[in-house]
Protein backbone atom coordinates (compact mmCIF):
# COMPACT_ATOMS: atom_id res chain seq x y z
CA UNK A 1 0.00 0.00 0.00
CA UNK A 2 1.11 3.30 -0.74
CA UNK A 3 1.92 5.39 2.47
CA UNK A 4 -1.39 8.02 3.03
CA UNK A 5 -0.12 11.81 3.13
CA UNK A 6 -1.05 14.11 6.05
CA UNK A 7 -0.20 17.03 5.42
CA UNK A 8 -0.32 19.09 8.70
CA UNK A 9 1.85 18.45 11.67
CA UNK A 10 -0.21 19.71 14.51
CA UNK A 11 -2.38 18.07 17.11
CA UNK A 12 -4.96 16.83 14.68
CA UNK A 13 -2.28 15.70 12.27
CA UNK A 14 -0.41 14.30 14.45
CA UNK A 15 -2.87 12.33 16.51
CA UNK A 16 -4.28 10.53 12.90
CA UNK A 17 -0.82 10.09 12.13
CA UNK A 18 -0.15 8.02 15.32
CA UNK A 19 -3.46 6.05 14.69
CA UNK A 20 -3.09 5.31 11.22
CA UNK A 21 0.82 3.80 12.60
CA UNK A 22 -0.50 2.02 14.92
CA UNK A 23 -2.43 0.20 12.28
CA UNK A 24 0.13 -0.76 10.40
CA UNK A 25 -0.88 1.70 7.58
CA UNK A 26 2.46 3.59 6.41
CA UNK A 27 2.09 7.46 6.54
CA UNK A 28 3.99 10.05 5.26
CA UNK A 29 3.86 13.55 7.46
CA UNK A 30 4.55 16.76 6.05
CA UNK A 31 4.91 19.81 8.31
CA UNK A 32 6.50 21.90 11.21
CA UNK A 33 5.60 20.01 14.00
CA UNK A 34 2.98 22.70 16.09
CA UNK A 35 3.93 25.18 13.58
CA UNK A 36 0.78 27.32 14.65
CA UNK A 37 0.96 27.06 18.30
CA UNK A 38 4.92 27.76 18.34
CA UNK A 39 4.59 31.08 15.32
CA UNK A 40 1.16 32.33 15.91
CA UNK A 41 0.14 32.28 19.45
CA UNK A 42 1.65 35.53 21.95
CA UNK A 43 4.25 34.77 23.85
CA UNK A 44 2.83 34.21 27.37
CA UNK A 45 -0.14 33.05 26.12
CA UNK A 46 -2.45 30.50 28.64
CA UNK A 47 -4.71 27.80 26.89
CA UNK A 48 -8.46 28.55 27.62
CA UNK A 49 -8.74 24.86 27.24
CA UNK A 50 -8.31 22.65 30.47
CA UNK A 51 -5.92 20.29 30.87
CA UNK A 52 -8.66 17.37 29.83
CA UNK A 53 -9.65 18.99 26.82
CA UNK A 54 -5.99 19.26 25.95
CA UNK A 55 -4.83 15.56 25.28
CA UNK A 56 -3.62 14.34 21.81
CA UNK A 57 -5.61 11.31 21.24
CA UNK A 58 -3.04 8.28 20.83
CA UNK A 59 -3.86 4.81 20.22
CA UNK A 60 -2.11 3.54 23.30
CA UNK A 61 -2.74 5.09 26.56
CA UNK A 62 0.33 7.29 28.29
CA UNK A 63 0.34 10.18 25.76
CA UNK A 64 -1.59 12.31 27.58
CA UNK A 65 -0.16 16.36 28.72
CA UNK A 66 -0.18 14.24 32.53
CA UNK A 67 2.38 11.75 31.09
CA UNK A 68 4.20 14.74 29.13
CA UNK A 69 4.75 16.51 32.82
CA UNK A 70 5.49 13.30 34.33
CA UNK A 71 7.92 12.28 31.76
CA UNK A 72 9.36 16.84 31.67
CA UNK A 73 9.57 16.12 35.69
CA UNK A 74 7.70 19.42 35.80
CA UNK A 75 3.77 19.94 37.92
CA UNK A 76 1.18 17.83 36.72
CA UNK A 77 -1.61 19.48 34.98
CA UNK A 78 -4.89 18.22 35.58
CA UNK A 79 -7.36 19.68 37.28
CA UNK A 80 -10.01 22.22 35.74
CA UNK A 81 -8.49 25.15 37.86
CA UNK A 82 -5.10 24.14 36.47
CA UNK A 83 -3.88 26.39 33.66
CA UNK A 84 -1.62 25.41 30.47
CA UNK A 85 1.50 27.91 29.09
CA UNK A 86 1.56 27.98 25.45
CA UNK A 87 5.01 26.60 25.82
CA UNK A 88 4.27 23.53 27.92
CA UNK A 89 1.94 22.79 25.41
CA UNK A 90 3.76 23.26 22.61
CA UNK A 91 6.38 21.19 23.75
CA UNK A 92 4.22 18.18 24.85
CA UNK A 93 2.87 18.45 21.10
CA UNK A 94 6.95 18.04 19.69
CA UNK A 95 7.24 15.06 22.68
CA UNK A 96 3.91 13.40 21.48
CA UNK A 97 5.63 13.63 17.98
CA UNK A 98 8.90 11.99 19.24
CA UNK A 99 7.55 9.12 20.63
CA UNK A 100 4.61 8.16 18.23
CA UNK A 101 5.36 10.30 14.61
CA UNK A 102 9.32 10.05 14.57
CA UNK A 103 9.46 10.29 10.96
CA UNK A 104 7.69 13.86 10.43
CA UNK A 105 8.88 15.68 7.58
CA UNK A 106 9.42 18.59 7.77
CA UNK A 107 8.10 20.41 4.07
CA UNK A 108 6.23 21.74 2.69
CA UNK A 109 3.73 20.13 0.23
CA UNK A 110 3.21 22.48 -2.80
CA UNK A 111 0.23 21.16 -4.46
CA UNK A 112 -2.03 18.53 -4.64
CA UNK A 113 -4.05 16.55 -7.81
CA UNK A 114 -5.91 14.24 -9.02
CA UNK A 115 -3.66 11.27 -10.89
CA UNK A 116 -4.57 11.00 -14.56
CA UNK A 117 -6.01 7.99 -13.94
CA UNK A 118 -8.27 8.81 -10.93
CA UNK A 119 -6.87 6.44 -8.68
CA UNK A 120 -5.26 8.70 -6.53
CA UNK A 121 -3.36 11.61 -5.95
CA UNK A 122 0.30 13.33 -6.72
CA UNK A 123 1.65 15.67 -4.47
CA UNK A 124 4.77 17.97 -5.12
CA UNK A 125 7.25 19.10 -2.27
CA UNK A 126 9.05 21.99 -2.09
CA UNK A 127 12.35 19.66 -1.60
CA UNK A 128 11.44 18.78 -5.42
CA UNK A 129 9.82 15.29 -4.75
CA UNK A 130 6.86 14.23 -6.45
CA UNK A 131 4.97 11.22 -4.99
CA UNK A 132 1.51 9.02 -5.59
CA UNK A 133 -0.75 7.61 -3.05
CA UNK A 134 -4.26 6.57 -2.61
CA UNK A 135 -5.33 8.88 0.31
CA UNK A 136 -4.36 11.82 1.48
CA UNK A 137 -5.71 13.69 5.15
CA UNK A 138 -5.71 17.52 5.42
CA UNK A 139 -4.94 19.20 9.02
CA UNK A 140 -3.43 22.10 8.30
CA UNK A 141 -5.59 23.67 11.16
CA UNK A 142 -5.27 27.69 11.44
CA UNK A 143 -2.81 27.99 8.73
CA UNK A 144 -3.50 30.63 6.30
CA UNK A 145 -7.00 30.73 7.90
CA UNK A 146 -6.90 34.03 9.45
CA UNK A 147 -9.86 36.37 8.49
CA UNK A 148 -9.72 40.19 8.19
CA UNK A 149 -13.55 41.53 8.01
CA UNK A 150 -13.91 44.11 4.93
CA UNK A 151 -13.88 46.82 7.35
CA UNK A 152 -10.60 46.15 8.13
CA UNK A 153 -9.32 44.98 5.33
CA UNK A 154 -9.61 48.80 3.77
CA UNK A 155 -7.07 50.05 5.98
CA UNK A 156 -4.56 47.02 4.88
CA UNK A 157 -4.73 46.51 1.23
CA UNK A 158 -2.03 44.16 1.02
CA UNK A 159 -2.84 41.98 3.47
CA UNK A 160 -2.34 42.22 7.72
CA UNK A 161 1.36 43.00 8.95
CA UNK A 162 2.70 43.70 12.11
CA UNK A 163 4.81 46.26 10.22
CA UNK A 164 1.39 47.92 8.63
CA UNK A 165 -1.07 49.76 10.22
CA UNK A 166 -3.50 46.67 11.12
CA UNK A 167 -2.07 43.37 11.92
CA UNK A 168 -3.78 39.82 12.60
CA UNK A 169 -3.79 38.37 16.22
CA UNK A 170 -1.63 35.04 14.63
CA UNK A 171 0.86 37.36 13.52
CA UNK A 172 2.08 39.15 17.01
CA UNK A 173 4.41 36.60 18.74
CA UNK A 174 6.15 39.51 20.29
CA UNK A 175 3.68 41.92 22.31
CA UNK A 176 6.58 43.37 23.93
CA UNK A 177 6.94 45.89 20.61
CA UNK A 178 3.85 47.77 21.56
CA UNK A 179 5.41 49.10 25.13
CA UNK A 180 4.55 52.88 25.30
CA UNK A 181 2.62 52.30 22.37
CA UNK A 182 -1.47 53.01 21.95
CA UNK A 183 -3.22 49.82 20.78
CA UNK A 184 -6.78 49.09 19.22
CA UNK A 185 -7.61 45.35 19.50
CA UNK A 186 -10.57 44.30 17.79
CA UNK A 187 -13.08 41.32 18.91
CA UNK A 188 -14.48 40.11 21.91
CA UNK A 189 -13.09 36.74 22.10
CA UNK A 190 -10.52 34.91 24.38
CA UNK A 191 -8.07 36.06 21.79
CA UNK A 192 -8.63 39.82 22.18
CA UNK A 193 -9.28 39.94 25.65
CA UNK A 194 -5.58 38.16 26.00
CA UNK A 195 -3.89 39.91 24.15
CA UNK A 196 -5.03 42.94 24.78
CA UNK A 197 -4.27 41.81 28.40
CA UNK A 198 -0.44 40.57 27.72
CA UNK A 199 -0.16 43.93 25.77
CA UNK A 200 -0.88 45.85 28.71
CA UNK A 201 1.26 43.69 30.90
CA UNK A 202 3.92 44.62 28.45
CA UNK A 203 3.53 48.81 28.55
CA UNK A 204 1.19 49.49 26.07
CA UNK A 205 -2.10 51.53 26.51
CA UNK A 206 -4.91 49.19 25.22
CA UNK A 207 -8.52 49.43 24.06
CA UNK A 208 -10.84 46.85 23.21
CA UNK A 209 -13.58 47.90 20.49
CA UNK A 210 -16.61 44.74 20.47
CA UNK A 211 -19.56 45.24 18.79
CA UNK A 212 -22.79 44.70 21.10
CA UNK A 213 -23.77 45.99 24.95
CA UNK A 214 -21.95 43.75 27.36
CA UNK A 215 -19.76 42.08 24.33
CA UNK A 216 -16.99 41.62 26.86
CA UNK A 217 -17.53 38.71 29.52
CA UNK A 218 -15.91 35.84 31.18
CA UNK A 219 -16.61 32.24 32.29
CA UNK A 220 -17.52 31.26 35.01
CA UNK A 221 -14.69 29.40 37.44
CA UNK A 222 -15.07 25.73 37.79
CA UNK A 223 -15.91 25.89 41.45
CA UNK A 224 -19.12 28.11 40.40
CA UNK A 225 -20.23 26.12 37.91
CA UNK A 226 -23.75 23.97 38.11
CA UNK A 227 -23.34 20.31 39.41
CA UNK A 228 -26.57 19.35 38.36
CA UNK A 229 -25.70 19.39 34.23
CA UNK A 230 -22.83 16.96 32.33
CA UNK A 231 -19.48 17.83 32.98
CA UNK A 232 -17.95 18.15 29.41
CA UNK A 233 -13.72 19.94 28.58
CA UNK A 234 -15.69 23.10 27.99
CA UNK A 235 -17.95 23.16 31.20
CA UNK A 236 -20.88 22.03 32.78
CA UNK A 237 -24.31 22.31 30.01
CA UNK A 238 -26.11 20.09 27.98
CA UNK A 239 -25.37 21.35 24.84
CA UNK A 240 -21.50 21.30 25.41
CA UNK A 241 -21.77 17.46 26.71
CA UNK A 242 -24.02 16.46 23.30
CA UNK A 243 -21.87 18.02 20.84
CA UNK A 244 -18.62 16.85 22.27
CA UNK A 245 -19.16 13.40 22.74
CA UNK A 246 -21.51 12.63 20.55
CA UNK A 247 -21.19 14.98 17.29
CA UNK A 248 -21.90 11.91 15.03
CA UNK A 249 -25.50 13.40 13.65
CA UNK A 250 -24.50 16.97 13.36
CA UNK A 251 -23.32 16.68 9.75
CA UNK A 252 -27.14 15.78 9.44
CA UNK A 253 -28.60 19.42 10.28
CA UNK A 254 -29.63 21.61 7.99
CA UNK A 255 -26.23 24.04 6.60
CA UNK A 256 -27.91 27.37 8.43
CA UNK A 257 -27.74 25.54 11.63
CA UNK A 258 -24.79 24.28 11.68
CA UNK A 259 -22.87 26.98 10.41
CA UNK A 260 -24.67 29.27 13.51
CA UNK A 261 -23.67 26.94 15.97
CA UNK A 262 -20.01 26.52 14.81
CA UNK A 263 -19.64 30.21 15.27
CA UNK A 264 -22.03 30.55 18.07
CA UNK A 265 -21.41 27.89 20.42
CA UNK A 266 -18.30 28.37 22.49
CA UNK A 267 -18.29 32.10 21.07
CA UNK A 268 -16.57 35.20 22.52
CA UNK A 269 -15.74 34.52 25.87
CA UNK A 270 -12.67 34.95 27.51
CA UNK A 271 -11.39 32.72 30.34
CA UNK A 272 -12.14 32.89 33.80
CA UNK A 273 -8.52 33.35 35.30
CA UNK A 274 -8.14 36.12 32.72
CA UNK A 275 -10.82 38.84 34.01
CA UNK A 276 -8.26 40.11 36.86
CA UNK A 277 -5.31 40.68 34.59
CA UNK A 278 -7.56 42.23 32.53
CA UNK A 279 -10.48 44.37 34.45
CA UNK A 280 -8.87 47.73 34.93
CA UNK A 281 -6.27 47.59 32.86
CA UNK A 282 -7.78 47.56 29.87
CA UNK A 283 -10.09 50.30 28.56
CA UNK A 284 -13.29 48.75 26.58
CA UNK A 285 -15.34 50.72 23.35
CA UNK A 286 -18.93 48.68 22.92
CA UNK A 287 -19.82 49.78 19.80
CA UNK A 288 -23.31 48.93 17.67
CA UNK A 289 -20.85 49.01 14.33
CA UNK A 290 -17.21 49.22 12.82
CA UNK A 291 -17.65 50.77 9.92
CA UNK A 292 -14.04 51.10 8.21
CA UNK A 293 -10.89 51.55 9.24
CA UNK A 294 -8.41 53.88 8.14
CA UNK A 295 -4.47 53.28 7.14
CA UNK A 296 -3.76 56.77 8.20
CA UNK A 297 -5.13 59.17 10.18
CA UNK A 298 -2.96 62.67 11.21
CA UNK A 299 -0.48 59.90 10.92
CA UNK A 300 -2.07 57.12 12.88
CA UNK A 301 -4.60 54.24 11.67
CA UNK A 302 -8.39 54.88 13.09
CA UNK A 303 -11.32 53.27 13.44
CA UNK A 304 -14.99 54.49 12.54
CA UNK A 305 -17.48 53.40 14.78
CA UNK A 306 -21.43 53.75 15.21
CA UNK A 307 -21.51 53.55 19.13
CA UNK A 308 -24.49 52.56 20.78
CA UNK A 309 -26.25 55.32 21.23
CA UNK A 310 -26.01 56.18 17.39
CA UNK A 311 -23.37 58.59 17.09
CA UNK A 312 -20.45 58.11 14.34
CA UNK A 313 -17.02 58.59 16.52
CA UNK A 314 -13.68 57.99 15.55
CA UNK A 315 -10.69 56.28 17.38
CA UNK A 316 -7.47 56.20 17.14
CA UNK A 317 -4.30 54.64 17.85
CA UNK A 318 -0.60 53.74 16.45
CA UNK A 319 -1.88 49.83 15.67
CA UNK A 320 -5.04 47.80 15.14
CA UNK A 321 -5.08 44.57 15.61
CA UNK A 322 -8.06 42.20 14.37
CA UNK A 323 -8.31 39.30 16.74
CA UNK A 324 -11.11 38.20 14.28
CA UNK A 325 -10.80 34.55 14.16
CA UNK A 326 -10.26 32.35 11.54
CA UNK A 327 -12.67 31.55 8.24
CA UNK A 328 -12.33 28.33 6.61
CA UNK A 329 -11.97 28.88 2.70
CA UNK A 330 -11.06 26.17 0.39
CA UNK A 331 -10.06 28.96 -1.45
CA UNK A 332 -7.33 30.17 0.83
CA UNK A 333 -6.03 26.01 0.97
CA UNK A 334 -3.97 26.83 -2.47
CA UNK A 335 -1.84 23.98 -2.59
CA UNK A 336 -5.04 22.22 -3.59
CA UNK A 337 -5.09 22.05 -7.37
CA UNK A 338 -7.97 23.87 -9.31
CA UNK A 339 -9.28 21.03 -10.74
CA UNK A 340 -9.43 18.88 -7.13
CA UNK A 341 -11.36 21.77 -5.54
CA UNK A 342 -13.96 22.63 -8.23
CA UNK A 343 -14.43 18.95 -7.41
CA UNK A 344 -15.23 19.26 -3.76
CA UNK A 345 -18.97 19.34 -2.54
CA UNK A 346 -18.91 23.04 -0.30
CA UNK A 347 -20.95 24.32 2.09
CA UNK A 348 -20.26 28.21 2.46
CA UNK A 349 -16.38 27.74 1.46
CA UNK A 350 -16.11 24.75 3.44
CA UNK A 351 -15.66 20.97 2.69
CA UNK A 352 -19.00 19.25 3.38
CA UNK A 353 -17.51 15.68 4.56
CA UNK A 354 -19.46 12.50 5.38
CA UNK A 355 -18.73 9.35 7.19
CA UNK A 356 -14.96 9.10 8.68
CA UNK A 357 -14.35 12.61 7.89
CA UNK A 358 -14.52 11.50 3.94
CA UNK A 359 -14.88 14.84 0.87
CA UNK A 360 -16.79 14.15 -1.99
CA UNK A 361 -13.40 12.96 -3.59
CA UNK A 362 -12.62 9.55 -2.51
CA UNK A 363 -9.53 9.45 -0.90
CA UNK A 364 -9.08 13.07 0.64
CA UNK A 365 -10.20 13.73 3.98
CA UNK A 366 -10.47 16.65 6.46
CA UNK A 367 -9.78 16.77 10.26
CA UNK A 368 -9.67 19.75 12.85
CA UNK A 369 -10.78 23.44 12.04
CA UNK A 370 -12.33 22.50 8.30
CA UNK A 371 -14.05 19.23 9.66
CA UNK A 372 -16.40 21.53 12.03
CA UNK A 373 -18.89 22.88 9.75
CA UNK A 374 -19.67 19.17 9.58
CA UNK A 375 -18.97 17.79 12.73
CA UNK A 376 -19.42 20.77 14.80
CA UNK A 377 -17.32 23.17 17.54
CA UNK A 378 -15.50 20.39 19.27
CA UNK A 379 -13.69 20.12 16.09
CA UNK A 380 -12.10 23.52 16.49
CA UNK A 381 -10.43 22.43 19.82
CA UNK A 382 -7.55 20.08 20.64
CA UNK A 383 -9.92 17.73 22.07
CA UNK A 384 -11.56 17.02 19.37
CA UNK A 385 -9.23 14.54 18.00
CA UNK A 386 -10.80 11.49 20.52
CA UNK A 387 -13.54 11.81 18.34
CA UNK A 388 -11.89 12.66 14.42
CA UNK A 389 -8.73 10.27 14.26
CA UNK A 390 -10.02 6.88 15.45
CA UNK A 391 -12.84 7.30 13.08
CA UNK A 392 -11.39 8.91 10.05
CA UNK A 393 -8.26 5.93 9.99
CA UNK A 394 -10.96 3.36 10.40
CA UNK A 395 -13.00 4.81 7.42
CA UNK A 396 -9.80 4.87 5.80
CA UNK A 397 -8.73 1.77 6.86
CA UNK A 398 -11.83 -0.25 6.26
CA UNK A 399 -11.25 1.53 2.40
CA UNK A 400 -8.25 1.37 1.56
CA UNK A 401 -7.08 -2.02 3.08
Amino acid sequence: MEPVAVIGAGPFGLSTAAHLRARGIPVRVFGEPMVSWRANMPEGMLLKSTPAASNIDAPQPGHDLVDYCDAAGIPRLVTDEDIVPVETFVAYGEWFRQRLVPELERVRVVSVDRRADLRGFELKLDSGEVFTTRAVVVATGLSGLAHLPRELAVAAPDGPAPTGPVSHSSQLHDLSRFSGRELIVVGAGQSALETAALAAETGAQVRVVARGKRSVDFGAPPWQQPLLRPESPFGRAWSLWALTYYPHPYRHLPPAVRHFLVRRVLGPLGAWWLRDRFEGKVQVSEVARILRASGETAGRPALTVRTLGGRIEELSADHIVAATGYRVDLAAMDFLGHELRTRLAVSRGTPRLGAGFSSSVPGLYFTGLPAAASYGPVMRFVCGTEFASPRLVRHLAARYR
